[in-house]
């Protein structure tokens, strides 16, 4: 099955200031995408580009097999067939639930309008709240309102723009959850923007991370963490730190931690100086151990704390520990390694 959207090396720009740079993913019916990256990166120009609120200089856009924008010509937003939740939901503040919902749809039917906007606010558990105007609504429940209104219509495309950056930590991770179930029981295609490595997966199947414009890596969640293409990618992604290390040859790497074994590419030489990637989920706690290292500092995370460790070199480690696990700054701490994926950089 063709994909339902095809990004080809789109360029954009602001005045003479580059904001996209021949950027191409694609998407297939039924995916929950995101464009993940910091403020400027880009990804929201993107998301406007496929919407078609900002052309594009080069490249083409692809919607079910239409193209609907290049630099030759555009298919104006309304006739694309997608929709858009912005950041703040813009919902019309005179208007009751039902009514922000039935704003969706362009049928003059009324009975059968009235009957979708009762599905949707089945869909989005707001079902009894259609009465209701938008300042009676939590920030969630008008997140739920706009999701409501998208998806009246069922556009083939849904876009969706920081939505969940407004809400506390709590509520932004249940109705990202909530919302994906919905949209994959529905079978929707979504794009979700966002700086929130958290937000991204815990909605996505696969994320996009953008920096100066331009897709650094586009993957699972999991191979994002475990698996990063670039420096910048994991930096970007999780915590962790960067050990020197030296590639001995079969398969093997020093690090002053220990000797460590696991797959390596094949332009891996020996001798080869590197900087090895540690994730704090690489170093676990062991009271038994013999290697130990010292905390320097110490975040409590509520099911978890983050040690800050100091080896006998001077260089830093990070370890997550379960928060029965309370030890002093100061303390030496046994630590064992369970790395798994070893994943290292170039010094340059």
């Amino acid at each position: 099955m063709p994909p339902i959207l095809k990004v080809e090396k789109i360029s954009c720009r602001y005045e003479n200031q580059s904001a996209v740079d021949s950027t191409s993913f694609e998407l297939e019916q039924g995916s929950l995408a995101c464009l993940l990256g910091p403020s400027g990166c880009g990804k929201t120009t993107v998301l406007r580009a496929i919407a078609g609120f900002q052309k594009l200089i080069s490249g083409s856009i692809t919607l079910n097999n239409t193209c609907i924008s290049s630099p030759e010509g555009n298919i104006p937003p309304e006739q694309r067939n997608l929709s858009m939740i912005f950041q703040d939901g813009a919902l019309f503040p005179h208007l009751t639930v039902e009514k922000n919902i039935a704003a969706g749809l362009h049928g003059s039917d009324k009975k059968k309008n009235q009957t979708i906007v009762a599905e949707m606010l089945g869909y989005v558990r707001l079902s009894g709240f259609g009465n209701r105007y938008p300042h009676e609504l939590s920030g969630g429940q008008q997140q739920r309102v706009a999701l409501a209104r998208a998806l009246a219509p069922e556009p083939r495309l849904l876009l969706m723009d920081e939505p969940f950056s407004s809400l506390d930590l709590d509520l932004r991770e249940s109705l990202g959850q909530e919302v994906r179930e919905l949209l994959k029981s529905i079978g929707a295609t979504c794009i979700l923007v966002t700086h929130d490595q958290q937000d991204a997966f815990t909605f996505s199947d696969q994320v996009g991370v953008m920096r100066d414009g331009k897709i650094e890596q586009w993957d699972t969640p999991y191979n994002l963490y475990h698996k990063p293409a670039t420096r910048f990618v994991a930096d970007f992604v999780g915590d962790g730190v960067f050990l020197d290390a030296a590639i001995l040859g079969q398969n093997k790497i020093w690090s002053e931690l220990a000797v460590l074994v696991g797959d390596l590419p094949d332009d891996a030489r020996r001798g080869q100086r590197v900087q090895l990637l540690v994730r704090p989920d690489d170093i676990i706690h062991d009271d038994d151990s013999k290697m130990t290292a010292r905390i320097k500092k110490k975040t409590f995370r509520g099911e978890s704390y983050l040690y800050t460790l100091v080896l006998p070199s001077g260089s830093e480690i990070l370890s997550l520990a379960p928060s029965h696990h309370n030890h002093a700054i100061g303390e030496d701490l046994g630590i064992k390694l369970e790395i798994d994926h070893l994943v290292y950089f170039h010094d340059d």
